[in-house]
């Protein structure tokens, strides 16, 4: 019996391993579009407002300051 287990149990592994690279990824692309575009940034804070703040978290985390301060201050700006 165990031996039928197995191709399915592989089939899952790499089912979960293809799961976890694509999250990876795209994790990755999310950060680094976030980290250059100041206008992506301000559309995330409308949509996903929480993911925004894990970004800011993590630049400040990083060592890097005053991104949160840089964006209020362009959208408060283009508001008026």
């Amino acid at each position: 019996m165990p031996r039928s287990m197995e191709p399915l149990a592989k089939k899952i592994f790499k089912g979960i391993l293809v799961a976890e690279l694509v999250g990876v990824f795209g994790a990755y692309f999310l950060f680094n579009k976030m980290n250059t575009s100041q206008d992506f940034r301000q559309t995330m804070s409308k949509k996903f407002p929480f993911i925004l703040e894990v970004y800011y978290k993590s630049v400040e985390q990083a060592g890097i300051y005053g991104t949160r301060e840089q964006d209020q201050e362009k959208w408060l700006d283009s508001k008026n």
